[in-house]
């Protein structure tokens, strides 16, 4: 597979409970942050670990595409970094829009239900 993006930032939750939250995306109602767009759909967990979590695709055009989630203790907090790994690259438009969609849920959604 092609790594068609990546980005790591820190987030200010240790790395069990960002590894729960990607694990397990409504685990806690009061906290919800996995908000789907129109032609999106829920990721199915394919492969959880302490340190690396391991969705499928957001988007049914491109079933292939994978999310790769590595999770390191740092920074008081949690460094992850999340990859996108497909078979073709898309357009480039469409890989923007890819690449804006996870970094819109992981770095903005998921640090704010964190209270950040």
């Amino acid at each position: 597979m092609i790594e068609a993006g990546t980005r790591r930032r820190n987030l200010p939750a240790p790395p069990h409970v960002v590894g729960e939250s990607l694990g397990e995306p409504d685990r806690d109602p009061a906290r919800p942050w996995l908000f789907l767009l129109d032609g999106e759909e829920r990721p199915v967990v394919l492969e959880r670990t302490a340190q690396r979590v391991v969705w499928s695709s957001l988007w049914p055009r491109r079933p292939e595409a994978l999310i790769v989630f590595d999770l390191d203790a740092g920074g008081g907090g949690t460094d992850l970094r999340w990859t996108l790994l497909v078979d073709e690259l898309p357009d480039a438009s469409l890989l923007g829009h890819y690449r804006r969609r996870i970094n819109v849920l992981i770095n903005a959604n998921l640090r704010y239900s964190y209270g950040q």
